[in-house]
């Protein structure tokens, strides 16, 4: 059987015999076309054999390759677009790129939401990935003629004036202009430490980038506080981390280390006039004496008792070095309160009231020993005065007593020891008993008394004797008059014999009543 383009062929030349003499410049195969070519296209349509090999349609890309130079060099590269898409070696043209849809149709078939930008020269990341088509690709111009340079869109962006080249990816991506990766260790200038903070203007002045001195001295001059008496090698002393941190060997190179606090001061707190070559003093008073809270009592030699740390603690040991502690309130009294002059020439007592006289509330009738009652802890607290010690120790309710009640004053000493000098007022008797109160009572209580009336006056009280107040027969004090132990002493009055019977009552009578009397 004829093939279908034999049947065709055939045909068309069926078709020629038939038709008018004037038509037989007409090509065959134009008849066949299944459409009108694009108007890209439209100067080949005479010329099927362009883009159809009779023989073999398996040619057809080679042939559309051989028109399309820019895309076989793509594909023979393997890059761009065309090089770069799946199976590239084996997919025909057609099979995206359709022809005869008509002078307007659309050969291109792109579709902008779902074209692949990474099979291209110019994958699109961070803020590209946004953008619109349009906004790289102007209307009327291919593809592949979109600039992929930086500077070629965004030279209306770039603050270097083409000073750092068209290389913009060197320091920025596509995320921001402002976030910059340069690598300045790749420079002669790596930055290090407080550098890297600085911004590119603070040293490219003016965005001039060329010929930018490498010298600490040419950015750093106004903060030289040296004046240059110290030359322009600054990095021989300081470091990148900051002006304060230095390298500089003071303990080698001056003879005199910083330690403590002198290693947070400023230089210029000792070098004042900003010339390190001037040579300052090395003892402490020689920077300090302005700070000598002690006015120099203590001498010159402020190392003995202050460290390098602090002017506030000390190291001196009171009772090592003082051969005196200090403790409780003394150890919060300033050196100067004591010390009063030159300690070399001020010797000081160590009795309390050396210093404490004018706080002496006893006017010094209790002695210069005050540690014998009063602590360091303050005057009034922990009183350790043992009164049992004295020449009155306290018992009973007098141990209770407060100390005023019966020291009047606080001379404390000039108190008398006899009851009846703090209790006359407190005294029933009335003197009549005299003043010996502790014969009958006990510091225990007044109503606590134990007189034996027959061992003491030899004159035992017995029967209504018994029951009578002291007072019914001492009339008068019993140390200034003694009371006659007869009966009619105080019964003279009582007797109904007249002194018939004589004085001894109590050879008929007993103390018990004088009735019912009976000779013995």
């Amino acid at each position: 059987m004829l093939g279908g383009i034999t049947r065709a062929l055939l045909l068309a030349a069926i078709l020629l015999c038939l038709v008018p003499q004037r038509a037989a410049a007409i090509n065959p195969e134009t008849l066949l076309m299944p459409g009108k070519l694009t108007s890209a296209h439209q100067k080949y349509e005479e010329q099927c054999s362009q883009c159809h090999d009779r023989s073999n349609s398996a040619r057809q890309t080679q042939l559309c390759l051989d028109c399309h130079k820019e895309v076989a060099a793509d594909v023979a590269a393997r890059n761009n677009y065309h090089g770069r898409l799946p199976g590239i070696g084996s997919t025909q043209c057609h099979a995206c790129h359709t022809e005869h849809l008509g002078r307007n149709g659309d050969i291109v078939k792109l579709s902008r939401e779902q074209f692949d930008h990474s099979l291209t020269e110019f994958p699109l990341t961070g803020a590209h990935v946004g953008i619109d088509c349009a906004g790289c690709h102007p209307a009327g111009k291919p593809f592949r003629k979109a600039p992929t340079n930086c500077v070629d869109c965004h030279h209306k962006e770039e603050p270097h004036a083409g000073r750092l080249g068209r290389d913009c990816k060197t320091c920025h991506d596509t995320t921001l202009w402002r976030d910059i990766h340069f690598d300045h260790n790749a420079t002669s200038f790596p930055l290090h430490d407080r550098h890297i903070d600085v911004p590119c203007a603070g040293c490219h002045l003016a965005e001039h980038y060329k010929d930018t001195p490498t010298k600490c001295v040419s950015c750093h001059a106004p903060d030289d506080v040296h004046r240059n008496s110290r030359g322009t090698k600054c990095s021989d002393c300081h470091a990148t981390t900051g002006w304060k941190t230095t390298k500089f060997d003071h303990a080698k190179e001056t003879g005199f280390a910083l330690l403590g606090a002198h290693s947070q001061i400023d230089c210029q707190d000792c070098h004042r006039s900003g010339n390190l070559q001037e040579q300052i003093p090395k003892d402490c008073f020689g920077c300090h004496q302005g700070q000598d809270a002690h006015a120099t009592r203590f001498g010159q030699d402020c190392g003995q008792c202050h460290g390098n740390e602090d002017w506030k603690h000390t190291r001196f040991d009171h009772a090592r070095d003082g051969h005196w502690e200090l403790t409780g309130q003394h150890a919060k009294v300033a050196c100067t309160s004591c010390h009063t002059d030159v300690v070399s020439k001020q010797k000081l007592s160590q009795q309390c009231a050396s210093c404490h006289r004018v706080n002496d509330v006893h006017a010094g009738k209790l002695g210069s020993d005050c540690g014998q009652c009063h602590s360091t802890h303050g005057w009034r607290e922990n009183v350790r005065f043992d009164h049992d010690l004295s020449h009155y120790p306290l018992l009973g309710q007098h141990v209770v007593a407060a100390c005023d009640q019966c020291h009047a004053t606080q001379a404390y000493g000039d108190t008398q020891h006899d009851c009846v000098s703090c209790h006359k007022n407190d005294d029933v008797h009335k003197g009549s008993l005299g003043t010996e109160c502790a014969r009958c009572h006990s510091p225990n209580g007044w109503r606590q008394w134990d007189f034996d009336h027959g061992k003491e006056t030899t004159f035992a009280l017995t029967g209504a004797h018994a029951r009578l107040t002291c007072a019914g027969c001492h009339k008068q004090p019993a140390d200034q008059v003694k009371l006659n132990p007869s009966c009619l002493s105080c019964h003279e009055q009582d007797d109904v014999h007249l002194g018939q019977y004589g004085r001894q009552c109590q050879r008929c009578h007993s103390t018990n009543s004088f009735k019912g009397a009976r000779l013995r």
